[in-house]
């Protein structure tokens, strides 16, 4: 049976946790088909609420508290994080606020979709059954709506619908090991979530929502601040550059492909090769010219070392650039025959445009250097 760690960073809590507790023991988790553990992750907390869980704690043996190190609330549940994989061995471990505001009947909903084969799963207050609270203001609604699209739109993932939920569970092999928790970017404010949520639907190979139905707090000290608002928005902009920087690279050396591949043809053309020699010859050193590059350059992070690896790779590159090849030649002489000769070099662009530059940049991305985990990947 799986274990299931919910990781809930709580300070000064004491109105609202005994409450929390008592739902999810008594009522929630009983219905769940995992191994269900409840992580507290205090800061010292002055209220009495760390005295509440440790009575607690006598009496439900799947109940566990944990001090934070380092401040805010990104500290909080990094601290919890590594309790729960190092200490309580989770398979997977899932984010949750105290006070509220994630109501604890939604907790089935998201570990099942877990047992079902999400790695990744995101409570989401915006697809169809998920909601903002009514009593929230306008300008509130409007933040958190707009701000979430922004984030959409710079991070390139309009297929999630909403990345700044703080509810959220993760597997831990394969997407939550393969995260330096200890350099996440603004571990002391709420920011902290763009880096997490962006690393973990990188890591992911299966990322599903579940509706959420976000409720105010049950008190009134509500965390709502523009400045925290601002540094997530300021941190989804730096992390959507940093992911266009590598396809600005990638663009720049298919440019450079594209001469080395003009030039081939006008080279080529000048032979008595057959049409569909002349496009392959020339796609071939524009093969060559892409991988040394890319290499070197695009992907320089992964990038591949040793003869050895060099000459696999490359015999793999040629192999999966099989298909670049054969759309060119395939497109090419088809354009040819209906336009003439005199057209390869108005074809060319409209080619690699079109057809070559999405395929190799899946290819790149998915085979070759493997930085994208597709859900048919090996684990």
């Amino acid at each position: 049976m799986d274990k299931v760690v919910i990781v809930m960073a709580a300070w000064n809590e004491a109105e609202n946790i005994k409450k929390m507790v008592n739902t999810l023991f008594d009522e929630v988790f009983p219905k769940i088909d995992a191994d269900m553990h409840l992580l507290v992750a205090d800061n010292k907390s002055t209220d009495g609420m760390t005295e509440i869980i440790e009575e607690e704690m006598k009496e439900r043996k799947n109940l566990h508290i944990v001090q934070q190190t380092g401040k805010g609330l990104g500290n909080a549940y990094i601290s919890g994080f590594k309790y729960a994989v190092d200490k309580l061995e989770a398979d997977a471990v899932m984010e949750m606020d105290a006070d509220g505001q994630h109501p604890p009947e939604f907790v089935k909903p998201m570990v099942d979709a877990y047992l079902a084969g999400a790695e990744y799963v995101i409570g989401s207050r915006y697809v169809k059954g998920g909601s903002i609270p009514k009593e929230w203001a306008l300008f509130r609604k409007a933040v958190s709506y707009f701000g979430n699209l922004y984030i959409r739109i710079v991070l390139l993932k309009p297929g999630i619908h909403d990345l700044t939920t703080g509810f959220r569970l993760t597997k831990v092999k394969g997407v939550l090991d393969k995260i330096d928790l200890d350099n996440l970017k603004e571990p002391t404010r709420f920011a902290y979530k763009i880096d997490l949520i962006y690393q973990s639907i990188k890591n992911s190979k299966k990322t599903v929502e579940v509706p959420l139905e976000f409720r105010p707090r049950i008190t009134d000290k509500s965390k709502f601040n523009q400045a925290e608002t601002l540094a997530s928005l300021k941190l989804a902009t730096y992390l959507g550059i940093k992911d266009k920087a590598r396809f600005i690279k990638f663009g720049t050396v298919g440019f450079i492909g594209y001469v080395v591949n003009a030039l081939g043809l006008e080279l080529f053309g000048r032979t008595a090769f057959p049409e569909w020699g002349i496009w392959a010859a020339a796609t071939e050193m524009a093969i060559i010219s892409n991988f040394i590059l890319n290499n070197l350059w695009t992907f320089k992070s992964e990038k591949i070392t040793g003869v050895g690896k060099l000459l696999s790779k490359f015999l793999q590159f040629n192999g999966t650039s099989l298909g670049a090849l054969a759309i060119q030649a395939v497109f090419g002489t088809i354009g040819v025959y209906f336009l003439g000769a005199d057209k390869r070099q108005l074809l060319l662009p409209i080619i690699i445009l079109l057809l070559v530059l999405p395929y190799n940049y899946f290819m790149y991305n998915a085979v070759i250097w493997k930085t994208w985990k597709l859900p048919w990947s090996k684990k």
